[in-house]
């Protein structure tokens, strides 16, 4: 396959704000700090009050700024004075961890409440640092499924995923500044990822308008496989091999992880020895199986044994990869992160 010459990707995700400690990971810089600040919710309107447009104005100048419980309460409007909170509470964190990576992996483990859109804005940066090498555009196609729900169709025998947000066409999600910079049309005509238009990928990354074909047994879910990899990987530095099945045949299932809420179900289901009904069989998109290269990684109960992955839809067919499973999911002794 020839592939763009152009390899860079996912602008809208702020990837070039960043800058990378020796060990790969990302620090947060205060260019992208000022990205939230642009943001429409934090963006001060006509009506603003003193207070808030001038706090706005000191933290475009000065992005790691302390800020007061009495600089909030000073902002007269209440919806105004809760953004500002959730906002800068997500900023100390960001810049109290070494790295982007710490951060997020600090969220997942303690359970610290942080806005979804924000979550998925640190795994589309994450990843984007993760496959900086990546030249294939079926892996990265496949891995906006951790950061961007999709829905599924089934068209001639095939299961296609595209992009949920593109086919509904404008989302009630306020768009990213950067994605308005960078002149993103709202909307995309939907082509399915093959080996004629896949080198094209490059050059149209952020319109997520690109399905891509789940079917078991085809490139989708291989793809999909070495995305999962990376992010294990780059995450908590333990190599494995992800490989993709078309039926779990008298498989001993030691241990499971569902990369959704629906797989965790299933899974559930599996492990208590029940049988799927046809209705959560036509549920099941992916299986995986989960092996690590260093058995000395994995908690001794399951030593030697595969990790089952289970990906499904839900009843209104669309899919939420859950990533942040992977995380605290997975049987291993001991979880770092690239430093």
């Amino acid at each position: 396959m020839t592939v763009s010459m152009n390899k860079d990707f996912w602008l809208s995700c702020g990837h070039h704000l960043l800058d990378r400690d020796a060990g790969g990971g990302l620090i947060a810089t205060d260019e992208f700090l000022k990205v939230y600040l642009a943001r429409p919710e934090l963006t001060p309107p006509p009506e603003a009050c003193a207070a808030e447009r001038t706090l706005h104005a000191a933290l475009l100048a000065e992005p790691r700024r302390p800020v007061s419980a009495q600089d909030i309460a000073a902002i007269a409007d209440a919806d105004a004075r809760e953004n500002w909170q959730v906002m800068l509470a997500f900023r100390d964190h960001l810049i109290g961890q070494r790295t982007i990576e710490a951060a997020y992996l600090d969220i997942i483990r303690r359970g610290i409440k942080v806005p979804h859109l924000f979550i998925n804005q640190l795994v589309h940066v994450i990843l984007r640092n993760a496959l900086d090498d990546c030249d294939d555009p079926y892996v990265l196609r496949a891995a906006e499924l951790f950061f961007r729900p999709q829905r599924m169709t089934l068209h001639e025998g095939s299961l296609i995923a595209a992009d949920e947000e593109t086919i509904a066409g404008k989302s009630e999600t306020p768009v990213s500044p950067l994605v308005s910079m960078l002149g993103i049309p709202a909307e995309a005509a939907i082509d399915v990822m093959n080996d004629d238009n896949a080198p094209h990928y490059y050059e149209h990354s952020d319109q997520f308008h690109v399905a891509l074909d789940l079917t078991g047994g085809r490139r989708g879910l291989q793809a999909l496989g070495l995305a999962i990899e990376r992010w294990v990987g780059h995450l908590l530095a333990v190599a494995a091999e992800v490989e993709p099945l078309t039926a779990l045949r008298e498989a001993k299932l030691s241990w499971y992880v569902g990369l959704d809420a629906e797989g965790t179900r299933i899974g559930d289901a599996l492990w208590q020895g029940e049988e799927l009904n046809e209705a959560a069989q036509a549920r099941l998109v992916g299986l995986f199986r989960l092996t690590f290269r260093d058995h000395d990684v994995v908690m001794d109960k399951v030593r030697g044994e595969p990790v089952y992955l289970i990906l499904a839809m839900d009843q209104d067919k669309v899919l939420r990869l859950k990533p942040q499973n992977l995380v605290s999911g997975l049987p291993i002794k001991h979880l770092e992160v690239v430093t």
